[in-house]
């Protein structure tokens, strides 16, 4: 059994956000959770070519566009999920942070940080 604290994980500089990895491929789990604050105010140009992602909203409000230009509202409750590789844009409100708890299947070695290319860098 897997327990985890906020507390104990680390945190990510991903751009315009933090990202803290709760589980990553280490772990042997298969899939990669984390608590991500995407910053107030910001606009991320985002595509994983090498994961699927689901986000769940729990704080704030944003927006994510999708690769045809459509903007969908996120506020908390709402769940995206890019289950095709969607290139896509987040954009969190400019009055808050927007939190989001995410799942990456597979799952991440944990160091990575975004790259607009679509491939990852670690610190």
């Amino acid at each position: 059994m897997i327990i985890r604290k906020l507390s104990e994980t680390d945190a990510v500089q991903w751009g315009n956000g933090l990202s803290r990895r709760f589980l990553t491929l280490g772990d042997g789990m298969g899939y990669t959770v984390t608590d991500t604050i995407v910053r107030a105010g910001t606009s991320s140009q985002l595509e994983y070519r090498n994961h699927l992602e689901a986000c769940y909203c729990i704080a704030g409000s944003g927006a994510v566009i999708d690769s045809a230009g459509d903007s969908h509202p996120i506020e908390v409750g709402t769940l995206y999920a890019l289950d095709k590789h969607d290139p896509h844009v987040l954009v969190a409100s400019p009055h808050e942070d927007m939190r989001l708890v995410c799942v990456f299947t597979p799952a991440l070695v944990g160091d990575e940080v975004h790259d607009l290319t679509g491939e990852y860098s670690h610190y």
